[in-house]
């Protein structure tokens, strides 16, 4: 983003952006660059707001030009099996909120970001945006993944009768300094960073992954993430919903092994095959983004899981 800012600074200037979540990792990171494009910054703190309240939304979207919903309750596998009821109801709440009470307040346009776990168990790889629903999603994720997907749905029929600016983003699993590394809600790359450092740091001689590895998985760097929100905010103006990936595919079997390696790791893994795997493969088919406002993942992703450990290394104590 830094070789990118001065050539949109003009859209960005003055505008009034509130950005849901802006205090999570995504938002943690888009929000900076946010205000060096000269747009002024609103985030609504839970202690103040509580967006499954509609009147609490209409609160935080008074005076807002431009809305970036990133807030939402989600973690890995295990909190999925943990608080379906939990996931589904506090993301329906938020989003359906957020986007009556913006379209309310004559927010200008509204930037809602979904997920991945959107997608059916067994889409076809790489993933195109026509086929998220060819079926139901992967049953650890579907409450999660089916509460985002109703913005799309709610997205769409505000265009349609309202003529309100709604974008639906589909971003990949996210990484990068700044993650959660908590194993209650973490997902597989801050849990796997956090297992074998302190594997290395206790001596231990293996370390225990859920799953057989077998399974495939994409990431898109955090900071990658925040330039195509930008673009996206920016440049697109259409209802129909767009995939935000890096292209690639990876066993976790062989992220384990990248992620071993590079946090020193000597012991061995150990596959906990009674766990779950969750979705089979996952892989984006970016071409969407890429002609729609010129997005392309730019972050290679060993460069990336090193700078991830290190924050880890040097932030964390466990």
């Amino acid at each position: 983003m830094k070789n990118n800012i001065k050539s949109i600074n003009r859209f960005w200037r003055g505008k009034k952006v509130l950005v849901t979540g802006g205090g999570g990792f995504l938002g943690s990171h888009l929000t900076p660059l946010l205000k060096k494009l000269g747009a002024t910054i609103r985030v609504p703190r839970f202690r103040k707001f509580d967006l499954r309240d509609h009147k609490d939304c209409l609160k935080a979207c008074r005076d807002i030009d431009i809305v970036i919903h990133l807030a939402a309750n989600v973690g890995g596998i295990g909190y999925n099996l943990e608080k379906p009821a939990d996931l589904f109801d506090d993301n329906i709440l938020m989003g359906v909120n957020m986007m009556r009470a913006a379209k309310k307040q004559g927010v200008k346009k509204f930037l809602a970001l979904g997920t991945i776990c959107a997608y059916p168990k067994f889409t076809p790889v790489p993933f195109k945006e026509e086929s998220l629903w060819y079926g139901y999603p992967e049953e650890t994720n579907a409450p999660y993944g089916l509460a985002k997907k109703m913005l799309l749905v709610q997205g769409q029929a505000y265009r349609k009768q309202y003529g309100f600016n709604v974008i639906f983003l589909l971003p990949v699993n996210l990484y990068g300094p700044g993650d959660k590394f908590d194993p209650k809600v973490s997902h597989v790359i801050p849990a796997l960073v956090r297992k074998f450092i302190l594997a290395k740091k206790k001596g231990d001689k293996e370390v225990v992954v859920w799953g057989t590895g077998k399974p495939t998985r994409e990431f898109l760097y955090v900071e990658d993430a925040a330039e195509g929100i930008i673009k996206a905010a920016e440049k697109y103006n259409k209802g129909e919903p767009v995939n935000l990936g890096a292209g690639f595919e990876i066993s976790i079997k062989v992220l384990a092994e990248k992620i071993k390696k590079i946090t020193g790791f000597k012991g061995k893994v150990v596959w906990d095959k009674t766990k779950p795997d969750g979705q089979p493969r996952r892989k984006l088919d970016t071409r969407r983004a890429q002609k729609e406002f010129g997005f392309k993942a730019s972050t290679n992703f060993e460069t990336g899981l090193r700078k991830t450990i290190g924050w880890y290394e040097k932030n964390i104590n466990s």
